[in-house]
């Protein structure tokens, strides 16, 4: 896989931190960021290696936006959720996900705008599923599943709910790894017999 460019403005990790010599950007990230397990952390990982897998990182992350990725024009939703936690746990989380509708919020004017819905045209959750804290490597792509839905299809059939358990994802998802995960974005988001002007409609 190719590496950043850093444009769009994505920052360089050797970009020095004025006033503190020696320190760099790289080294606050890693004061930062390096509990990649913890909720918050992982969920933006899992944001980083799905846009990895369909070559969409070319702008720095936006918080807030409307979506997580923009693909090919289709806008992606990103969700993940873990078996293991950093904190003490005396059993596996459940895996749900969360898919409340929400107001969108436009970064150009800084407001929420119109009704609460899913904004994407597709949703990818991502599932880390090692339960042992001490194996537990979130860096290990492989050893995530993942599970592809058209927006569409999730408000069929489940319209107004607020979260979703892997086991109903699994009733409408399409699952895959992430050397798959590509190409059952593209099944997903053009189905055969359809343009790709028609799905965004």
């Amino acid at each position: 896989m190719k590496s950043l460019d850093h444009g769009g403005g994505i920052r360089r990790c050797d970009t020095p931190i004025l006033g503190l010599a020696g320190f760099s950007v790289g080294d606050f990230w890693g004061w930062a960021y390096s509990d990649i397990l913890s909720n918050r952390n992982r969920s933006i990982f899992a944001e980083f290696i799905v846009g990895a897998a369909l070559d969409c990182l070319d702008k720095a992350r936006v918080e807030w936006d409307a979506a997580d990725l923009n693909y090919r024009g289709f806008r992606i939703e990103v969700k993940s959720s873990a078996d293991c936690q950093s904190w003490h746990q005396e059993k596996p989380s459940t895996i749900t996900f969360g898919i409340r509708k929400a107001v969108a919020w436009d970064p150009t004017t800084g407001k929420y705008e119109g009704e609460p819905t899913r904004c994407a045209h597709v949703y990818v959750f991502c599932h880390y599923p090692e339960r042992e804290k001490a194996r537990a490597n979130v860096l290990d792509v492989p050893a995530w599943d993942f599970y592809v839905v058209a927006t569409a299809k999730l408000n069929e059939a489940y319209a107004n709910a607020k979260s979703i358990s892997l086991a109903a994802l699994k009733r409408i998802a399409m699952p895959c790894k992430w050397a798959n995960l590509r190409r059952v974005v593209d099944e997903v988001v053009v189905p055969a017999g359809h343009s790709e002007e028609e799905v965004k409609l």
